[in-house]
């Protein structure tokens, strides 16, 4: 692909997530609001995922573990 394609495809999928959000008919600041507070939620979405999932998943896995048999660490 040469980099025209490529310009243009990111052009295409940037007006279709206007098109989805329906920013297109907001003016050029309300848009740059939009843009920054759907960028900050997402950032904020990201991070707690990269540092509660892992836990949370720790925790089943001992706790399913527990119940379905697996051996108990020892108390020595």
């Amino acid at each position: 692909m040469d980099l025209k394609h490529v310009k243009d495809y990111i052009y295409w999928l940037y007006y279709q997530y206007l098109l989805i959000t329906c920013s297109y008919v907001l003016e050029p600041w309300e848009r740059s609001m939009f843009h920054t507070i759907t960028v900050t939620v997402l950032a904020m979405v990201v991070y707690t995922a990269y540092v509660f999932v892992p836990i949370h998943v720790r925790l089943a896995l001992e706790f399913f573990s527990q119940i379905f048999g697996g051996q108990t660490e020892s108390t020595i």
